[in-house]
């Protein structure tokens, strides 16, 4: 791979695209990114988690899969067609234009998919094909096109060697040394192979389409264009559908929450239900810097938030296969872990990839994800909080999760007196963070209730005088002398999981220290309004460089200064942030506040399950409904 960068790029240009023009696409199985240029740089194959076959993300030389005009040139226009994950692009030339359509494909329910279903959940109507389609239509004019598939195994390590498949020059079939995975490139125009690369051209009049379809598995591609259309209208079909049983409010913001839905939706791995952070790994965070990680996992602490964003839209059955996810691994760890991979693996070891050159040359590239061996105590209280959640919106507690739930309250309860490395994963000494206490009273808090609720009333008065007890604790020693919450008991510093405080319900919002922090946060931890996690040069986090403004936290102060009264301030901070979604409605991790660019893992779960609470927030305070807290509880008990 390249050590410099790629040749043809001019001096203080970039050739990667910023973070934010890729387009995302899902089958709930893998994700893939497209570039405006129509080229296809992410690619992870057979799952979520898999090394990439198309890794130009990452770097220029580690493959691609274009198709487009033959003279690159900017599109004239990118969307969704509405209501699904379908990408559409359009193409103006001096001869024509055309429109290319980007998706990968849904079909009927496939009982005999060669991935384990072993932990499936209930099945649908509708399942991956296991198929990335293009199609391209010139509609006036006419244009040259050209594809050019060059698929490199192993995130670039191992070049494809491409040979003609049954169905001659309109089918390639791509394998490597030492890979079971073989690919199918199937498509009307004729293939032709140039080492690596297959290639195809043509000349589009008006009326005329084309077809391209990458498969990876048994199950059939395409082989017309009229099989490969009614591949996408299915497609189609299933989003809109899916969508439809949400319940999203008439407000002019309804896209937003639309965009995340879906967005959420196509971070979820159907066959566990689990739900990763983000479609990448190794997006900067900071420039050219090292804060880089692999976020094609699951963290325990999204539980509670995807779990109250899906119920709030309406979306119980996705809300469910989640939460029986964090159940299945909490009833099986007897420690459980902040993290697991999508299968509910819970060895992620992390490597560093050399040979790649990184995200306008970022490094290191990282795989895997050592944060899995953290000690975060907020992690019982992100479990407890969903275990909640899932009763109340069903006023029944599963005689299956009464063990584990107990058994993560007396975790709690053994381990809220430690340091830990806090909310953000900080690789600096372990500390007693504010947020992590305030989780382990949730834990226990919330134990407590539901041991009330299971009319257990010795084991509910024992649970409480804890939550009493940590209570106290993080009243005496997490609030500094001007009486505002800290970010750990050994510093004055500030840092955003205190917005959780009021949302968590752990103090009312006219508490006079909630409402000092919230505006503490909102005054002094903000670039151009937009929030920081905590400020670096203040927090020994074991990493060098700054970072930008976390998205989730400017939406977690949104709703934090609407538990406090302060609606006017937070609609025009919801505004503000909402005005930085990218042109797809899609959002990264972080966002420089100076220029508007986008950074970190793309897209970021957590980032648009926050904006979900700002927006209901905002929009249940306009209409005179209380504002829901982030974990939503039915008492104040």
């Amino acid at each position: 791979m390249t050590a410099d960068p790629p040749a043809g790029a001019l001096p203080g240009s970039s050739p990667f695209p910023p973070i934010a023009d890729y387009a995302f696409l899902s089958d709930c199985e893998v994700t893939a990114l497209v570039a405006p240029s129509g080229n296809v740089e992410w690619l992870c194959l057979p799952r979520m988690d898999s090394p990439s076959v198309f890794g130009a993300l990452m770097d220029r030389g580690a493959g691609g899969f274009r198709l487009g005009p033959a003279d690159l040139r900017v599109p004239a226009a990118r969307r969704y067609l509405p209501g699904t994950m379908i990408l559409e692009t359009s193409w103006g030339t001096p001869t024509g234009w055309i429109v290319v359509r980007d998706l990968l494909l849904m079909g009927p329910w496939h009982h005999d998919s060669e991935l384990s279903r072993t932990h499936r959940r209930a099945p649908t109507d509708y399942d991956a094909s296991h198929v990335l389609l293009r199609t391209v239509r010139c509609v006036s004019g006419e244009v040259q096109i050209t594809l050019d598939c060059e698929p490199i195994f192993d995130y670039g390590r191992r070049p494809a060697v491409w040979s003609y498949g049954e169905r001659g020059y309109h089918q390639g079939v791509a394998t490597a040394d030492g890979e079971d995975l073989e690919l199918r490139l199937t498509t009307d125009m004729r293939l032709g192979f140039e080492g690596g690369r297959a290639t195809a051209r043509t000349l589009l009049k008006e009326g005329d389409s084309r077809f391209c379809a990458l498969s990876w598995t048994a199950h059939e591609p395409p082989y017309t264009f009229k099989e490969a259309y009614d591949g996408l209208v299915w497609t189609a079909h299933h989003w809109q559908h899916w969508l439809a049983r949400g319940d999203f409010p008439d407000h002019p913001w309804r896209s937003y929450l639309e965009r995340s839905a879906l967005t959420l939706k196509g971070l979820t791995f159907a066959p566990t239900g689990a739900l990763i952070a983000a479609a990448t790994t190794s997006l900067p965070e900071t420039p050219h810097g090292d804060r880089n990680w692999d976020y094609r996992y699951t963290w325990i602490r999204d539980s509670t938030f995807a779990l109250w964003g899906l119920y709030t839209l309406g979306f119980d059955w996705e809300a469910d296969d989640f939460f029986w996810f964090i159940a299945d691994v909490a009833e099986r760890d007897q420690e459980l872990q902040v993290m697991y991979g999508i299968d509910g693996e819970s060895k992620l070891d992390e490597q560093i990839l050399d040979h790649l050159y990184g995200y306008e040359g970022a490094k290191p590239v990282r795989v895997g994800n050592a944060a899995y061996l953290h000690r975060q105590n907020d992690v019982w209280g992100a479990v407890l909080d969903s275990f909640y959640i899932h009763t109340r919106s069903r006023d029944r507690l599963d005689e299956r999760i009464w063990p584990i739930l107990k058994r993560q309250v007396e975790s709690a309860i053994r381990n809220w007196r430690e340091a830990d490395r806090g909310i953000w994963e900080v690789r600096g000494e372990p500390q007693h963070f504010t947020s992590s206490k305030v989780m382990c009273w949730v834990a226990v808090d919330r134990g407590a209730r539901l041991a009330r609720l299971r009319e257990d009333p010795e084991l509910a008065a024992r649970w409480q005088v804890v939550a009493d007890e940590i209570h106290a604790d993080v009243c005496e020693y997490g609030v500094s002398e001007r009486g505002v919450f800290r970010q750990h008991y050994d510093t004055d510093a500030l840092d955003a999981s205190l917005l959780l405080i009021p949302l968590v319900r752990f103090l009312p919002p006219d508490d006079p220290r909630v409402r000092a922090t919230v505006l503490a946060i909102a005054d002094e931890l903000t670039r151009d309004e937009l929030v920081l996690r905590y400020e670096t040069k203040e927090t020994d986090d074991g990493l060098t460089g700054e970072e930008g403004t976390f998205t989730i936290c400017s939406f977690w102060l949104v709703s934090a200064l609407t538990e406090i009264g302060e609606h006017v301030r937070a609609r025009r901070l919801c505004e503000r942030v909402l005005s930085f979604a990218s042109a797809l409605g899609l959002y990264a991790e972080e966002i420089d506040p100076v220029t508007g660019r986008h950074l970190g893992n793309f897209p970021q779960a957590f980032t648009h399950l926050a904006l979900i609470n700002a927006v209901i927030h905002i929009i249940r305070a306009e209409s005179g409904h209380p504002a829901p807290p982030a974990w939503p509880t039915s008492d104040t008990s």
